[in-house]
Formats: C-alpha cells, structure tokens, sequence
C-alpha cells in the first residue's frame, strides 16, 4: 500500500478490519445524542470499567450497503491522532436486534448494527455553555479557543475540512481538555480548489457567507468563520451573534454585522451563483468593531479576522494562533485547572426542558379540565388531591424556535451528523449577559471548585500523548513565553 505524502492523508487505503467485538461487551447506561444517523450512549467496558460513548450507525435506510457518510467519517478519524481531535477506539457489531439504554427493542428493521466507539466526554460546548449562572471568565475561554484552533490547525494542516464546527460538536472533559468531535460531514480537500463540494453543509447560524451564496470551491476558510462565531459566542455570555432561521435571514444578518459584500472588498463575489438574487438592497457598512466594542481590544482584532466576508482574507487557524489576544494577560488558563461540572451535553439540556414543558402544559390542562376547583377557598383542602406536583409557573427557558432543514444549530449530539434545530437564544438563563460583550474587572478570576461538583462521572480514561509536541508554556502558567516568528516553533507545524 503506498503511502501518503508527509502532511496528507491516504484516504486510498481501507480502514482497518474492525468488529472483532460484540457491543454486548459494553453496558449501555445513558442516552447522550440521537439524530439522524443514529443513537449514541454512554456505556461502560464490561471487563475494564471504562466509560466510552457508542454512536450507533443507523442503517434502516441504507439499500445500497453501509452508508458512504459513515465510511468516510471512519477513514478520516482512524488517520487523525491528535489531543484535540476525538478518539476513535474501534468498531463494534451487534449480532442480533439492538436494544437502548432502557432494554428495549430498536426500529431498526434489519438484524444487527454498528457501533463507533469514542472516548467519553462529559460535555459538549453547548450543553456547558447552557448551564444557569455559569460564566466563562477570560483565561477559560482563551484555554477553550486555544485547543479549538490547535485542533483545527491539525487538521487543516492534514488537508481535512470539519465543514460543521459548532458548539455542540466541541466536546470537553472535566480534565478541561477540549477535542473537536462530529466529522460525519468532513472531506479531505486539496489546496487548489478543482474539486467542486457541496455548499449545503455547515450549521446555518455557523455557516459562512461563501457557502450561502452557493460557492462550491472553498477550503479551509469556511471553518475559521464558524470558529468565529463561537469565539463571539463565548465572549457575549454564550448568547449566538448570527441566529437566522432561513438562508436569506441569515445572510441579512451577516450584512448587518459585516458589511454587504461587493467588488471592492470581496473580489469575484458578483460571480457568485446566487449573489444576483441574495445581495443586500442597499450598501450596508461593517460594524464588526461597533457592536462588539465592548470587547476586548486584542479579542476585538482576532474576531474581526476571523469575520472577514472575503474568504482570502480571513485569518487562518496557524496565524490565529499567533494572535496577540493568547499572549497578553490574562493567558489561557492551564485546562487542569479549571472547574469541574456536572455532565452537560446538549441533547440532555434538551431532553430536561422537554420534560419541564410537558409538565407546565400538564398543569394547564389540569386547570381547564377542573376549572370548578379555582372557586374552592384555602380552607378546602379536598381539592388538593386533583393537582399535580409539577411546577405550575412559569418557565425560564421558551421553547426552542422552529428552525427550518438545516436551519440553526442542531439538537443533537457532537457524534451525529446534525439536523434539526436547538434551543434559541432564551435557552440561556435570564442573568446570562444580554449587553452583547463583557466586563474584565467584573468577570476577574475564578475559583478552581466548580458551583457543580462531580458525582463521580468524571472521564475515567486517559487521553494519549500529543501528536506533535507543543513545547512547555503553551498554556500560559509562569511567565509569557517568547513573543514573535518562535511562537509557531512549538507546534511543530509548516
């Protein structure tokens, strides 16, 4: 078998022959995603205790063998071994009808099923990011956005797209390491651009403006503008800065923000298939500095590169690296350092708001159908017994907006290839920042102890060494490290 040039992936050999195990060697505990291609659980090693999460591959739609998405997901993550990248320990097969978590018989109208095996992580961005009262303070996110870009570089150095970087595919463990997860929807790609790709990927509210103007050529630029996305997420308090529910809202929203595309700052965007029918009414200017003033000026530079229209002139993962917003106090945070929190994943935040709807409209309903019990006084307690315990006030968290096909970020877990919709920007809670950026005095230091301790399902499994070493320091604990052209020496990359 020939081998790949240094830097560049082999997606000509076959992946491994794998399914020497049985899924039946793992204990199914918990649901934690389920989309389209599939279920994923966390489940536990029968012989080693190991917790992994198991993504089901869904194959009762599949007439012409097993599912080319699938194929290409496992030959892309058996060729990347990098910290920030998820594992892929191995394929498993069940024999027979699969059950879930709860023992019972799946819809699946073939006998048997596949199983990718990854390393468990406690959240995903999103979910984490969801939880009430919590805050990301300055050196926690330079720690998160410092991993993501690694993990990006890596890969964009080992000519692989992501093409659906969101929250709910960066998945971090209570170790505070963060991994990108999700390539069901990841290519290889060559520099050149003679290959013509599909534009319809990428969540819409991450989705770059090249792709919505229907741009088939494109490279490794389109994940730096979902990355920028999630770097103004983080800094606004978790709240999305581009929420459209439509290709052409989206797209407005873009031109409010960045300034309507034309010749002059996007060379070749009226050559574009769509442009004619989706540009901007009237010349909008870019306001990117305007309304995140309240950034932080270094974080304000970076955002602004990362957002730039033109694809050309975005900046990518490497020189981000280098930004002067990772080598200014505060520095990215050592990821051992930070808290420890409670398991949140998306689907599971999901899934608990579900259930607190459902018992509000219980409560309504109960109301309406025993309307004659509001008359009775406090004194008559009898009345009692006709309602039920679940809260009956209102909630703090509306119901997620009806997005339309790949329209807003998707409900389901980091290992699916997403569809759907996600809670909106009510999903965070009341006292979450809504002023559209942050106050370093205010926001300060953090405490090593979390407000959520651990109960014991903490990742008990290691994570292997680094692909390319990336020297002493790149966290920022002691003093700042070397400044200009070094830098990029410790990650080792071309």
């Amino acid at each position: 078998m020939a081998l790949a040039a240094f830097g560049q992936l082999n997606m000509e050999e076959p992946p491994p022959i794998l399914g020497s195990r049985s899924v039946d060697c793992f204990e199914k505990l918990e649901q934690i995603g389920e989309g389209t291609y599939g279920q994923v659980y966390m489940a536990k090693d029968k012989k080693t205790g190991e917790i992994v999460a198991l993504k089901k591959i869904r194959m009762d739609n599949e007439r012409e063998g097993f599912p080319i998405t699938a194929i290409r997901e496992i030959k892309i993550l058996k060729k990347l071994h990098h910290q920030n990248v998820i594992h892929l320990k191995e394929i498993v097969t069940s024999p027979g009808r699969d059950t879930d978590d709860q023992g019972k018989p799946d819809n699946n109208q073939y006998k048997g099923g596949i199983y990718m095996v990854f390393d468990y992580m406690d959240h995903d961005l999103t979910g984490l990011s969801a939880r009430p009262n919590l805050r990301f303070p300055v050196p926690q996110i330079k720690c998160y956005m410092k991993q993501l870009l690694t993990g990006l570089h890596y890969c964009h150095a080992n000519q692989v797209l992501h093409r659906d970087i969101k929250g709910s595919n960066l998945l971090i463990d209570n170790e505070g390491n963060l991994k990108l997860g999700d390539f069901g929807l990841a290519r290889g790609f060559s520099h050149d651009h003679d290959v013509n790709l599909t534009n319809r990927v990428i969540t819409l509210w991450y989705r770059p403006p090249e792709l919505l103007l229907g741009a088939t050529k494109y490279g490794p630029a389109i994940d730096m503008w979902s990355v920028g996305c999630i770097f103004a997420e983080l800094l606004n308090g978790g709240k999305p800065i581009l929420p459209g529910k439509t290709d052409p809202e989206q797209l407005t929203k873009i031109y409010e923000l960045c300034g309507s595309p034309d010749e002059n700052n996007w060379p070749g965007v009226s050559k574009m298939p769509w442009y004619n029918q989706l540009k901007s009414p009237r010349p909008l200017k870019r306001r990117v500095r305007e309304i995140c003033r309240l950034f932080d000026r270094h974080a304000l530079d970076l955002l602004d590169k990362m957002l730039a229209l033109d694809p050309s002139k975005r900046i990518s993962a490497k020189d981000a690296l280098d930004a002067e917003y990772f080598w200014t106090d505060p520095l990215p945070c050592d990821p051992k350092s930070l808290p420890k929190y409670e398991s949140s994943h998306e689907f599971q935040t999901k899934k608990r708001r579900q259930e607190m709807r459902q018992n509000e409209e219980a409560a309504k309903k109960q109301k309406l159908q025993h309307p004659q019990q509001q008359q009775h006084g406090v004194g008559q307690t009898h009345a009692a017994s006709h309602w039920p315990a679940g809260p009956n006030h209102p909630m703090h968290n509306a119901p997620p907006p009806q997005l339309s096909h790949a329209g807003g970020p998707s409900g389901h877990h980091y290992y699916q290839n997403p569809h759907g919709g996600t809670p909106g920007p009510n999903r965070y809670h009341p006292n979450g920042n809504q002023s559209g950026g942050y106050n370093n005095q205010s926001r300060g230091g953090y405490s090593s102890s979390g407000s959520y301790p651990s109960r014991g399902r903490g990742a008990p499994y290691g994570v292997g060494p680094p692909n390319y070493s990336q020297g002493g320091g790149q966290y920022g604990r002691g003093q700042n490290p070397i400044a200009g052209g070094a830098r990029n020496q410790q990650y080792g990359w071309q």
